[in-house]
Order: structure tokens, then sequence, then C-alpha cells
């Protein structure tokens, strides 16, 4: 499979001025000033297959929305290089940016005191769209967003999720090959936020589009994404699938276990004891126990544990994904 993005050692460094507070360190920054480099984006490398659809996740400040507007070419790298659809961002090309969509969650690209049907005419000249097919993927999009009754509204008049659709929208309408989205769902309710994940998820698949998601709802990124990248104070700790990360940080599943008592037998009873003393079991109560077994082990694990005892409930505990998530923040960078 062809790679649409291509990232090699990408460094983004940022310098600021650091004033001291009081008169005398005003009056001295005239002549002198103290500088402070900061690593926003420090060494990174990893590559996207077209069509895939990647999740980039990380505490604030981790350097993802740096990353993503040095990809599209909106910021340049301090070092390194990066190619998208063999384009370098940073050139700017015309024929790079009709091909690139970006969604920022906080910031607009739609026409404050107009409908958002002139912003979409705008890049409807902008980009050159011939007009059949603005008007077929207009009216698709209007149908899989459920926007047709707000096209001719103000957009200064329209909610926070009807915004962020026509958003989304406007990034759409040239049929992008890579979608970049920073946040879209910042701020939506959770109705909203469904009504764009089932969007996206049905529109990348038939076009076969590149897209890179940031956000902070983890459950969105595990249900979109099937790979992920986590960066942590500008450096990749993670770069994979999301399901291998969720095995590699919580080897083992746990489960809660009900007897039922009137079909228990001596033997049995002494069974369970055993493994309460061999910590393979936690008691919970008289009859219920708390159990952990190994992931590659939790099939075998629990059809043995069905045949061997009388079992009222047996019932498998859901992985707490931000649990997961902030464990992974904390891992160690690598290149």
């Amino acid at each position: 499979m062809t790679d649409a993005i291509v990232v090699k050692d990408l460094k983004r460094t940022f310098r600021h001025y650091e004033k001291k507070p009081g008169l005398l360190p005003t009056l001295k920054s005239v002549v002198w000033r103290e500088w402070n480099d900061v690593d926003a984006v420090d060494d990174v490398s990893f590559t996207i297959p077209q069509g895939s659809f990647v999740g980039f996740l990380g505490p604030n400040g981790a350097g993802k929305t740096t990353t993503l507007k040095m990809l599209s070419g909106i910021l340049t790298p301090t070092s390194g290089s990066c190619t998208v659809l063999g384009f370098n961002p940073s050139d700017r090309k015309r024929a790079f940016k009709k091909q690139i969509g970006f969604v920022m969650g906080q910031k607009t690209q739609l026409i404050w005191d107009l409908p958002p049907t002139d912003t979409f005419v705008l890049h409807r000249d902008l980009y050159e769209i011939p007009r059949n097919q603005w008007n077929d993927t207009l009216g698709t999009m209007t149908e899989l967003l459920r926007v047709g009754h707000i096209l001719g509204t103000p957009v200064r008049q329209l909610s926070m999720g009807e915004r962020m659709k026509c958003e989304l929208i406007a990034s759409l309408l040239h049929k992008p090959k890579v979608l970049f989205l920073d946040e879209p769902t910042i701020g939506l309710d959770v109705i909203s936020q469904v009504h764009l994940w089932e969007f996206l998820d049905t529109y990348q698949v038939k076009e076969k589009m590149t897209v890179i998601l940031t956000s902070h709802y983890v459950h969105d990124i595990a249900n979109l994404c099937e790979n992920v990248i986590i960066l942590n104070q500008g450096k990749k700790v993670f770069d994979g699938a999301f399901e291998s990360l969720v095995n590699r940080l919580e080897p083992e599943r746990s489960g809660i276990i009900r007897f039922q008592r009137e079909r228990l037998k001596t033997d049995q009873t002494a069974q369970i004891a055993e493994m309460v003393k061999n910590r393979h079991l936690e008691q919970i109560d008289p009859l219920t126990y708390r159990i952990a077994v190994p992931r590659k082990d939790l099939s075998a694990a629990t059809q043995w544990i069905l045949k061997s005892f009388p079992i009222e409930e047996l019932r498998m505990e859901e992985v707490d994904l931000t649990e997961v998530i902030e464990k992974a923040f904390a891992m160690e960078s690598r290149a």
C-alpha cells in the first residue's frame, strides 16, 4: 500500500522571549533579551498508508496541532522532512493545497455574517470544482449530516454542532485525499458527536480518504481509528494499532464470577479457596469473586470455569480506556 504521509526526524522549535517582572528588567529588555527555545515537536518519524484513519493522541502541549500544521504547510519545520501525497507541504503548491482539507475545532473558515452556502460557493470557485460535482457532493453531505434546513441561516446564528458540520462540508467539497481534523468535536454535545463520527466513518471508507484525527475523546479514537500515534512533550511514545496498545498496557482482563450456592460441592468449594489463596481469585462476598487472567488465556480460562463450577454469573469488565491512555502518556519516548 502506498504511503500518503512520510515523516522523518521532524522538528519544530519555537523561541520565546523571557521577561521578568518589574521596571528594571523591562528597561533592560530594550537592549538585551533572554530567549528560551522550546521543541514543540522533537525528532518525530512515522508513515501513514493511503486510506488510513489514524488517531493522534497526547496531552495538551504534546505537539499534535503543531505536527498537523507542518503536514498541511501552515508551519515550516525547523529540521527534518515530511511529504504528503509526494509533496513538500512547506512549498504550498496549489496542486498540494487542492488535495488536502483541514478542520480546526477552535477556528472557523465559514464567513460569520453570511449563510454557510456562501462559503460553499466561494470554495467552489477557489478550488475550481465543476458545478455538477459541487452540487452532487453538497447534496450527499447535506443529507448525511442532516443540515439542509440550516444552509440559509447566517453562521453566527447556528449552534456549535451545526457550525462544525458546515465546517466539515466546506473542507470536503473539493474531495481532498488527505483530511486533517484537529479537535473537531470540542464543545459538542453527545448527539452531535455521534452524527459527526457516523458521517466521517461512512465518508472515509467510501472515498478511501486518509484521515488524521486529534481528539481528547478516547472512545471516539478507539471506535474510528485502527492505528494511533501518541505524542508527549514533542516526542513520539507509541505508533501502532490501538488494540496492541491496550494489550501492552492492560495485559490482563478482569471479570466477576458468582457461583450457585446450592449446587457447589465440597471439593469445588475447597478448589475455590485454594485459588483465593494462590491469588487467582479475589473474594468480594461469599459467592462472588473477581478474576484476572492474561488476555491470551481468556477464552480457555472462561471455558474451564464454566465447565468446572456451577456459575450463576460470569461477566468480564470493560477496559478503562482513559486509564490506558494515561499510562501511554507516561511511556518513554522512542523514535
